[in-house]
């Protein structure tokens, strides 16, 4: 049975604030992947070469990696409003902040050794 099929179908002002949530993660994402490309196209001499092409690739894999996780987050907590469960806590969240914490440490890093 598909999950949209299950359980009674939740209030629509929580369902419409889940998918704002994921709006949200969306842009998150999306701000990631210009920020990859604004460091790629448009700061050339900002690190050496294979520090920015890392930080372009991190960057760029941490917008694809939000975006799954935006539908998959979706997903889970539509079904928990469905079944009328508890909603899942985002462990992303954890992972996210301290990627986040280490890339901008790296990048200080850098900058200054320069």
């Amino acid at each position: 049975m598909k999950w949209k099929k299950q359980g009674t179908p939740p209030d629509y002002r929580f369902s419409l604030a889940n998918e704002r949530t994921f709006l949200a993660w969306i842009r998150t994402a999306l701000a990631f992947m210009a920020a990859a490309v604004g460091i790629d196209q448009l700061a050339p001499r900002l690190a050496p070469e294979f520090f920015r092409s890392a930080l372009v690739i991190a960057l760029s894999l941490t917008a694809a990696g939000l975006s799954y996780y935006a539908y998959r987050r979706w997903v889970r907590n539509e079904r928990a409003m469905r079944n009328d469960s508890e909603l899942p806590f985002p462990y992303a969240l954890i992972w996210l902040s301290c990627g986040l914490s280490t890339g901008v440490m790296l990048t200080l890093a850098v900058l200054v050794a320069l």
